[in-house]
């Protein structure tokens, strides 16, 4: 780790970050170009203390976890993010499997207001959500390892399925499953791959049954009811957009046209997150 230059690289990074390009007000009285180091560490999901430690060369070694929080935070180009492994001496992330979100994307991401949008790995991994996902399917940004994919939550955690009519939760189950299955043939023998499907078939025989029965999901958009516990029943179209690498989608979910979806955001994008639970 040499922590001089990982000290330099985060402090120039930041400094030639401004605030709206991460959806932040600019402020009256910046007395320093840039982010604030307390507005990184939020981004990041960490301390202020702890980060303000990393850029002055005085902290430990920081793990892979916070280094792609802090990839994300100060919106690192991919070449960026691996010089930021290096300098901390770890292995930067095999493409594979990448879960690095670029700063194009994350520009488009906090100018949709009014649209709930997240980013998701193709192993269902929430990455990143703008406040409308947020305030639609609770806070991911807190959670951490296989309690930010949706395939391990729907099969271990059944009180997440509450949030879904339960007509549905068939088609929802094979969606997922689904989803795995060409994952699975796209990274064949990938260690991540490989682990989350082991551990999912050991869960019970209801993910068993669907893994072999080798399903494979139409490309394209979805529709997708939600259930809201302050504005009821959403009917969403969820539409697909690769992002450059195949391994990452920008979700985007639009109201279903003839319903009432729209004025229902609407609603919940005033009421915002004061009784909002982190659920999927």
């Amino acid at each position: 780790m040499n922590r001089d230059e990982l000290a330099d690289f985060l402090r120039r990074r930041r400094e030639a970050l401004q605030p709206a390009a991460v959806g932040l007000p600019p402020g009256l009285r910046r007395r320093t170009p840039g982010l604030r180091r307390d507005e990184v560490a939020l981004l990041a999901g960490m301390s202020t203390d702890y980060y303000t430690r990393l850029e002055q060369a005085r902290g430990p070694r920081p793990s892979t976890q916070v280094l792609a929080a802090l990839a994300r935070a100060l919106r690192l180009s991919d070449g960026e993010r691996d010089h930021l492994y290096h300098l901390a001496g770890q292995q930067p992330p095999a493409r594979g499997g990448d879960t690095h979100v670029g700063p194009g994307i994350l520009h488009v991401l906090t100018k949709l207001d009014d649209t709930p949008a997240c980013v998701i790995s193709d192993l269902g991994e929430i990455l990143v959500q703008n406040r409308m996902h947020t305030l639609l399917s609770g806070d991911f940004s807190h959670r951490r390892g296989l309690d930010r994919c949706l395939p391990w939550l729907w099969f271990t955690a059944p009180d997440e399925r509450g949030r879904f009519p339960a007509e549905d939760h068939d088609a929802m189950g094979r969606h997922h499953v689904a989803g795995l299955r060409e994952a699975a043939a796209r990274r064949a023998g990938d260690a991540d791959v490989t682990e989350l499907v082991t551990r999912l078939r050991a869960t019970g025989p209801e993910f068993e049954a669907l893994w072999n029965e080798h399903e494979i999901r139409d490309p394209g958009g979805y529709v997708k009811r939600m259930i809201h516990p302050e504005v009821g029943l959403l009917e969403l179209v969820c539409e697909p957009l690769l992002t450059p690498s195949s391994t990452r989608q920008l979700l985007v979910y639009y109201p279903k046209p003839g319903t009432d979806t729209q004025q229902k955001l609407d609603l919940l994008r005033v009421i915002g997150t004061q009784t909002l639970t982190t659920r999927t």
